[in-house]
């Protein structure tokens, strides 16, 4: 009788044996183990390989990677026109001011000669924190002296909506250039003569939708005007925003139309080059201490441009799960989508059962359109050099302020609001 393991070794044998037997009949499959490792007529590839790297031509860099651009010419050291820095002063160090201030203070394009703001508490700590030494810090009742300083060749102005006509006046007829953030006024009537006087003076006033300067709506807008998808049927904008703005700001901020909205129309027309003939909107106040403000934290705003496109811009004011950033633009050859950007978009997680998991989208817009706002006071100071011509016109910002207006009536009005348009309106191509 044969012993157990005898017959153990006897039954693997006879199943390794039907296991070749089946290998061998099957073409496909093959035996690694019956092949020699260095048997050359295995390796398939091996007819693929060209001459060393060395020898080849470089692969260039994309015209999408920003960032390595930037290190080529720091790296370079290149200089574009007058090295000489432009002496500047900046109102406001709140929300937006500190945004503007983290791109001035280590700009080496800048000197910052001087801060105005109420918060004279925190002048100290402002100083040693961003090592600002030369700069003089002066409240709003000293900001004279500013003006009357011929060695300020232009300002940038963060301060609540309520003081911007007034500061851009009293800059322009010092002969200062001005960045100022939107709005340039509380009225139409206010904005306009801003820009009146600023072309009289033979200074620019700027004032700057970041979106027109954020890579990724850039490299939208280019593809769009390029023809990718043919002619635009359907545009789309989502503008969500997860850090609720403070009851005190929201007081003066000229309401959520010519606020937030403004940003999501003028990109629209931006990447379409024209401007909406109908317009019509809803809005809705989720917070009770919007109500009662009696403004919106939540807007739909539908848009017909003469074209035929047809455009979709939603707001919130109140996103729990980061900042919603999104565009879609569709056509007859196709679709363009620009999707949420995340700090570190290359991490994934594959836990247990829970599925994928992603990095959260950037928490609000100060880490969002970081490279935007650095790209547009790069864009104003070539300006000031005389380097670069506005991207931004005067009659664009009161075209979009105009849009915004229409939209604000349509939502307190609940009807389609038309919009007409002269030829010294229209955008420029």
């Amino acid at each position: 009788m044969k012993s157990d393991k005898r017959l153990d070794d006897e039954r693997i044998g006879e199943e390794e044996g039907r296991e070749i037997s089946h290998a061998a009949a099957m073409p496909s499959l093959e035996i690694s183990r019956s092949v020699p490792h260095h048997d050359s007529c295995r390796m398939a590839t091996l007819k693929f390989k060209g001459p060393s790297p060395y020898q080849q031509k470089r692969p260039k860099p994309s015209d999408t990677d920003l960032e390595y651009a930037k290190f080529l010419k720091d790296f370079s050291l290149q200089f574009e026109g007058t090295t000489e820095p432009v002496p500047m002063a900046l109102f406001g160090v709140g929300r937006i001011g500190t945004v503007h201030l983290s791109g001035l203070a280590r700009n080496p394009r800048v000197e910052l000669l001087y801060i105005v703001d109420e918060v004279c508490d925190k002048f100290d700590d402002i100083k040693r924190y961003w090592k600002l030494e030369n700069t003089q810090f002066l409240s709003g009742k000293e900001s004279d002296k500013v003006f009357k300083d011929p060695r300020v060749q232009a300002v940038l102005i963060a301060t609540p909506t309520s003081t911007h006509q007034d500061l851009i006046t009293r800059a322009l007829a010092h002969g200062k250039y001005v960045f100022s953030e939107k709005p340039i006024a509380e009225s139409k009537e206010g904005a306009i003569n801003c820009y009146k006087q600023a072309k009289q003076a033979g200074k620019v006033l700027f004032s700057a939708f970041n979106r027109r300067f954020d890579p990724a709506f850039c490299n939208i807008k280019q593809r769009v005007r390029a023809g990718e998808v043919g002619h635009v049927h359907t545009i789309k904008a989502c503008s969500r925003d997860v850090q609720l703005p403070s009851i005190e700001y929201l007081r003066t901020s000229s309401g959520a139309f010519h606020d937030t909205a403004v940003h999501d129309i003028d990109m629209i027309c931006w990447m379409l080059g024209e401007y909406p003939i109908r317009v019509s909107a809803q809005g809705s106040a989720m917070a009770p201490e919007i109500a009662e403000l009696g403004d919106y934290d939540t807007i739909f705003i539908t848009l017909k441009f003469p074209s035929g496109t047809l455009g979709l811009i939603e707001i919130s004011r109140h996103s729990s799960h980061g900042n919603d950033q999104r565009v879609e633009v569709f056509g007859p050859k196709g679709m363009l989508i620009c999707a949420n950007e995340r700090p570190m978009s290359g991490i994934e997680s594959h836990i247990g059962s829970e599925g994928a998991n992603y990095i959260p989208t950037y928490y609000s817009f100060p880490s969002r359109y970081r490279h935007a706002y650095l790209a547009e006071k790069e864009h104003f100071l070539d300006i000031v050099q005389g380097k670069a011509k506005p991207a931004i016109m005067g009659h664009e910002t009161l075209a979009v302020t105009k849009i915004a207006t229409a939209c604000e009536q349509s939502a307190k009005e609940g009807k389609f609001v038309d919009l007409t348009w002269g030829p010294e309106d229209l955008p420029p191509e």
